[in-house]
């Protein structure tokens, strides 16, 4: 990883609890889909989160959930609205999007590990990708899946792509599927052999994904998250 001096585009809540960041670095670098950067907060202080945007965007993209006033990424968001600039240490992670693979492919986003999502299909899309893709993204309320729409947009404007949103708490007017993200995806595959998996999320959630999905005969070598760097 390098450090990159950012300029601070734009902090925009999605929601109560959802910040989108627009980040311009001085000096352009080169990441790979699904790939993860650091915000320098101290000389021993480094944040990371999932890049939400393309490889071939100019400015960069993050996601911030910071629900809790003082939580560990809303010291990041305020710190981020009252500065300039910000430090990034780029890239990093290891859970990046596998182009050149024809295998069937699962995205699965718990909350704001749609950012991570958002940046591998962002990145299909630029280079005509044809692979068939189901995407899964599950929330507590529909409120909380701020970015809906642009998910929407994709599975009606590729056939290759299906978007099955996944929500805990549904209103009589929701249209997807309501259930635990997990238990539906347990309930819509009888075995998960043959498919590449990326998932990010909540670290206990991806940990209860990979036990789940060993029993469905997931090949863990095409199971991607980089969660599975930090937890047993």
């Amino acid at each position: 990883m390098k450090t990159i001096r950012c300029q601070i585009e734009k902090i925009t809540p999605f929601n109560d609890a959802v910040y989108q960041v627009i980040l311009k670095p001085e000096t352009r670098f080169d990441f790979k889909a699904g790939q993860y950067l650091c915000v320098v907060m101290g000389e021993k202080d480094k944040r990371p989160f999932s890049i939400a945007s393309a490889p071939n965007a100019e400015t960069i993209e993050l996601h911030i959930g910071a629900a809790v006033s003082e939580s560990y990424p809303m010291q990041v968001v305020e710190r981020l609205k009252t500065n300039t600039h910000i430090d990034i240490e780029a890239p990093a992670g290891e859970a990046y999007f596998r182009q050149d693979s024809v295998r069937p492919r699962i995205l699965i986003a718990g909350g704001t590990g749609f950012s991570y999502i958002k940046s591998i299909v962002e990145h299909q899309i630029a280079i005509g990708e044809t692979v068939k893709t189901q995407l899964y993204w599950g929330c507590r309320t529909e409120a909380a899946m701020y970015y809906q729409d642009i998910a929407k947009k994709w599975h009606e404007q590729h056939d290759w792509l299906e978007f099955i949103p996944v929500i805990e708490q549904a209103t009589d007017d929701w249209q997807g599927k309501q259930a635990n993200l997990l238990a539906q995806i347990k309930q819509d595959f009888i075995s998960l052999n043959g498919y590449d998996v990326y998932i990010a999320g909540r670290f206990d959630m991806v940990g209860a994904a990979r036990e789940i999905f060993r029993e469905m005969g997931i090949e863990e070598a095409h199971l991607y998250g980089d969660a599975f760097a930090f937890i047993k």
